[in-house]
């Protein structure tokens, strides 16, 4: 015999069917997979500003290194203009003759009636030549070349002819001085008026002296604390 369900049909327990529970994982599922996607939304906009910002730091890190390098050129090119011109005073000073020095030690040397026409000098070789150098000549020896000797070269006139020799002796004792060469001392005719620029009657000399090529240690004597005036120092 068949049972009979007594109860009320809207009064009895509804079972799911296979169609409904299918749904509800659907929808579970769906929304998982929109989760997922907001999770990974969120994850790459976080990685993306992250990576925004530190772009920003390092363009600002940049300008900032790139003014401190900008400032630093200033003081590197302002050295470099320094030690052009103190290369440049250098190269002058090591050429420089020392005139005044020169010009005092003549003040004691020159004879009486004595005086100079011309006197010329060079720090780089021959200072009758036109451009006042001439190059260094290889020794035969060595084949080494040889220090060009700074020299002076002095035109005048003087009374007698002892007045040259004199000269020459004491020429020979001027400050560095190493050789003494007369080039030339001849007399003039009775008849000849003597000027400033014509030595007339007396004696014409033209010396060359040559110093030496290196710079001393000290400037004074030895045994000295000073240099003497007759040898150019102060008064």
């Amino acid at each position: 015999m068949k049972p009979v369900n007594l109860i009320p049909q809207d009064q009895r327990r509804r079972r799911p069917s296979d169609s409904q529970g299918n749904g509800g994982q659907i929808v579970l599922g769906v929304l998982a997979a929109l989760l997922a996607m907001v999770v990974v939304y969120v994850l790459t906009s976080n990685s993306i500003t992250e990576r925004k910002d530190k772009t920003a730091a390092a363009s600002a890190e940049a300008d900032q290194l790139e003014a401190q390098a900008g400032k630093q050129s200033g003081y590197s090119d302002f050295a470099q203009v320094a030690a052009t011109r103190l290369k440049s005073v250098s190269d002058v000073a090591a050429t420089r003759f020392d005139w005044e020095r020169f010009a005092r030690e003549l003040a004691h040397i020159m004879p009486a009636g004595s005086w100079l026409q011309s006197a010329d000098a060079s720090t780089t070789g021959d200072p009758t030549s036109a451009s006042g150098a001439t190059p260094a000549a290889p020794t035969p020896a060595t084949g080494t070349t040889a220090a060009v000797q700074p020299a002076a070269n002095l035109i005048g006139c003087t009374p007698h002819q002892t007045d040259v020799a004199d000269m020459m002796v004491r020429l020979k004792q001027l400050y560095r001085a190493e050789d003494v060469t007369l080039n030339e001392s001849t007399a003039g005719t009775a008849d000849q008026e003597v000027s400033q620029a014509n030595c007339g009657h007396l004696y014409t000399f033209n010396i060359t002296v040559k110093f030496s090529a290196t710079a001393p240690k000290s400037e004074t004597p030895r045994g000295s604390d000073s240099v003497p005036t007759s040898l150019g120092g102060g008064s």
